[in-house]
């Protein structure tokens, strides 16, 4: 298909792109919901598989590395084929691949199932982000781009609140069965509002995509099974000398470093196309972005497993009245949406930001002080709100500001880059908090197992206040990580939209 072969130009006159928008958000905020929905339903999950914590904390993993690796890659799909056909082949997957997760009987099954869903949502999110900035203006792209980035962050926080109640309902398999209904109504609305677009010719860099894999699954996997094997050598493993610390978790997370390091030198030496266009990060605030969202997306799937199991282990909550305590986030964040959506087209982006990452890092903080054994109920719905309220200043803003200077031949390009970097974050969120959990879970309480052939279910009293102060300082992580992007938007720029020449006076 030739780049001519349909002109954007061919949008019809007066065309409205809500309604296509709406269409996507649908698909978008169901994949999202997947990202953290099995948070809540983990010790259900662990019980009815028989399966240990890190094995169920590889449900979620396995769904993130395979959504995040493929991203650069299905981002210029959307470019080449056009983003309509990619989007439907990705809901199509992913609706496929959530029935097969809620009818599995392992969980070998379900990771593997969980991997297929995650291609899915690797397909289908660029191109929600592609079709904004190609059929907005940039003038007015805020409050679109603010119903993409207020989807994403109310979906992380819902999926356990959703999560909790289908697992206290009809069984933890309903969190991936809901989805078939839906993915069929979003690709019916699709289909029918989804204008298809201008495509380009692309070339694709398969070195590329190869060296990202390896290296974001090498890191990944040494990051999570470290504490499992004392970061040191796997165990059952019977080898020697080098090939010994080649496999050994030191060597799996150097070796991801190092290949990752490969990947951006072949990036930048490409005589073809990269995967990763470098040149757009000689956009500065498409590269603070990048670097914001990143830690953002860490934060919020790193918390929810410590939090829930706290709430369930030492609290004694159903999985529904843990999520219910997260309500306040919800609500909060999606209320602000539209506000955050008109002051994004108005306002430089720097202090609407940097109030989310300060006020977001606070709430995290607060929540850790919170988890004990006999703290008030209303202290934790408070921290909840204020991080609702300062994520809604972040999903927004920042998914603005890193699109808003994309030139329409790289939309699907850039919009692959964000995401990829958005879903990075979340991967070593997932794998660093399960690390940390273990870590501390071995430091406060030495001797007493936690994980097993069970589920972590109600501990006994005598052992609430060392699970406690594990699961707090594990919340104190994704706090720390977000000061770095704290850091980071403070050297964002005025959009370029903004920077306008002065107006001359008329003179009668």
């Amino acid at each position: 298909m030739s780049s001519t072969a349909q002109p954007q130009t061919d949008l019809p006159d007066g065309y409205q792109p809500w309604p296509a928008l709406w269409a996507m958000v649908i698909g978008f905020f169901m994949i999202l919901v997947d990202s953290t929905i099995v948070s809540v339903a983990t010790p259900a999950i662990m019980d009815g598989l028989d399966a240990d914590v890190n094995s169920v904390i590889w449900v979620t993993s396995a769904y993130l590395l395979a959504y995040a690796v493929p991203l650069p890659v299905t981002g210029r799909l959307g470019d080449r084929f056009g983003p309509k056909n990619v989007y439907l082949l990705g809901l199509t997957i992913f609706t496929l691949s959530s029935l097969w997760c809620g009818l599995t009987g392992t969980v070998d099954q379900l990771i593997l199932a969980r991997i297929f869903q995650g291609v899915g949502a690797s397909l289908m999110t660029p191109q929600t982000m592609a079709v904004i900035t190609r059929t907005f203006p940039a003038h007015s792209r805020g409050q679109a781009m603010a119903l993409w980035g207020a989807t994403a962050g109310v979906a992380t926080l819902v999926g356990p609140i959703l999560g909790g109640v289908l697992v206290d309902g009809p069984g933890w398999e309903w969190i991936f069965i809901i989805n078939v209904p839906v993915g069929i109504l979003g690709g019916v609305l699709a289909f029918r509002w989804v204008p298809r677009l201008v495509t380009h010719n692309h070339s694709f860099d398969l070195p590329g995509v190869a060296l990202s894999a390896v290296g974001l699954f090498l890191l990944t996997f040494g990051i999570q099974e470290g504490e499992k094997n004392d970061w040191g050598r796997f165990d059952g493993l019977d080898l020697s000398g080098f090939l010994a610390a080649v496999v050994s978790v030191p060597g799996l997370i150097v070796g991801g470093i190092l290949v990752i390091a490969a990947f951006l030198f072949w990036q930048s030496r490409n005589p073809r196309e990269p995967l990763v266009p470098l040149a757009l990060f000689s956009d500065r605030n498409f590269s603070l972005a990048n670097l914001g969202i990143s830690t953002v997306s860490f934060a919020v799937t790193a918390m929810a497993l410590p939090f829930m199991f706290w709430a369930q282990a030492v609290r004694g909550l159903s999985p529904t009245e843990s999520a219910l305590l997260l309500v306040p986030m919800a609500v909060v964040s999606g209320a602000l949406a539209p506000v955050v959506g008109k002051l994004v087209d108005q306002l430089h982006p720097r202090p609407l930001t940097l109030g989310g990452f300060a006020g977001m890092a606070f709430a995290l903080w607060w929540i850790s002080r919170v988890m004990t054994p006999d703290s008030a109920t209303w202290e934790i719905l408070a921290a909840m709100a204020l991080l609702g309220a300062s994520s809604a200043f972040l999903w927004a803003p920042l998914s603005v500001t890193a699109t808003r200077n994309l030139p329409m031949a790289s939309a699907g390009a850039g919009a692959g880059v964000y995401n990829t970097t958005r879903q990075v974050g979340a991967v070593l969120g997932s794998a660093g908090v399960a690390a940390l959990i273990q870590a501390r879970l071995a430091a406060e309480l030495p001797g007493v197992k936690t994980q097993g052939d069970g589920p972590i279910q109600q501990l006994p009293e005598f052992l609430h206040d060392g699970f406690s102060r594990a699961m707090s300082q594990s919340m104190l992580l994704p706090a720390a990580v977000l000061l770095l992007g704290l850091v980071a938007v403070l050297f964002f720029q005025a959009p370029s939209h903004e920077r306008k020449a002065p107006v001359v006076p008329v003179v009668d």
